[in-house]
């Protein structure tokens, strides 16, 4: 496969913007905390792996209705990486932000079925010859192509890049109201896809459009942020497609971030019972779809009910994002 590594350096303009319907709070009993303000800078560099997805490894025709009905939730490929564990602690750096870009046009852990939303979707791809399902959402970027999803939706961890992997954006029931968006590359921080550090489970997918319109100007593009404060309150998206969900609706969760209670990862855990399938969805700051995105649903403890535990966003996962937003 193609492969590279490439070396990211300062922030491109596009981490100048304002911070847009985004609240979060410390856990409960504690004073709350703003968001931490927009700050212009750099990141360190660091290694980000890229893989040039070929034409004949790419989505196509592949993607049938019977085939995304028998996908596998994508949690499964995950598991080890859980067990393994983390070692030392995730780089932070100067809190930055990124605007989101428009289409042109409590505490219970129960997840609640939403509407379609436009910019989140089901993500489709295939690993070691099998099929599999997770759950995505468009992101702004400079490319206006860009799609967020965890780590292991887009390669093994350590191992091989996904291939035949598509974006449907506002899934629901079947539906595919903007189409199949076909990955022409996919990013890693190396930390995953070299070591499959589970606290750096996120990956990111440069899609192509079916109508030539862009992703953003056609769906719209979350805003994301990196590097900020602990502990904030998030609303979690997903497509669950493990029992007792379905997988052909969008789901919701809502509660307030904790520290991985094992301390065997940097990943925080929210209350929810989203299941298999919807990893790789948004954790939005504050409550609602419009929030600044600053995590994804990566995994949950066998011994610890309801809870779904993401990645911090800090300034490894941010070189991944400036790196595949170019």
């Amino acid at each position: 496969m193609m492969r590279s590594k490439v070396r990211t350096g300062a922030l491109s303009a596009l981490l100048i913007g304002t911070l847009v319907g985004a609240g979060g709070f410390l856990s409960a009993g504690a004073a709350s905390a703003a968001i931490a303000p927009e700050l212009t800078g750099t990141t360190s560099s660091a290694d980000v792996d890229r893989w040039v997805v070929p034409q004949t490894q790419q989505g196509g025709d592949y993607w049938t209705p019977e085939r995304m009905q028998s996908a596998i939730p994508g949690e499964v490929l995950v598991q080890d990486n859980v067990a393994a564990g983390a070692i030392g602690a995730v780089a932070a750096g100067t809190t930055s932000l990124v605007s989101p870009q428009a289409a042109d046009s409590d505490q219970s852990p129960a997840a609640t079925q939403v509407s379609p939303i436009s910019h989140i979707g089901k993500i489709f791809f295939t690993l070691g010859g099998t099929d599999y399902v997770c759950s995505g959402n468009a992101i702004s970027a400079a490319n206006e192509n860009t799609v967020v999803t965890a780590g292991h939706c887009v390669n093994e961890g350590p191992g091989n890049f996904a291939t035949r992997l598509i974006f449907v954006p506002a899934y629901e029931n079947g539906s595919a109201p903007f189409g199949q968006w076909n990955a022409t590359e996919l990013y890693a921080p190396t930390q995953w896809s070299n070591s499959g550090d589970i606290s750096y489970d996120t990956g990111f997918a440069i899609v192509s459009s079916p109508t030539g319109t862009s992703l953003s100007d056609s769906v719209g593009a979350s805003g994301v942020t990196f590097n900020q404060s602990r502990g904030l309150t998030y609303t979690a998206y997903g497509y669950p497609a493990a029992a007792p969900f379905t997988g052909e609706t969008l789901q919701s969760c809502y509660g307030t971030a904790s520290a991985d209670p094992y301390g065997q990862t940097q990943s925080q855990g929210i209350p929810c019972d989203m299941t298999g399938g919807s990893s790789g969805g948004p954790w939005m700051i504050g409550s609602g779809s419009t929030g600044l995105q600053n995590s994804v649903n990566s995994f949950g403890y066998n011994n610890i009910a309801n809870t779904m535990f993401g990645p911090y966003w800090g300034s490894v996962i941010q070189n991944a994002y400036v790196a595949a937003s170019a």
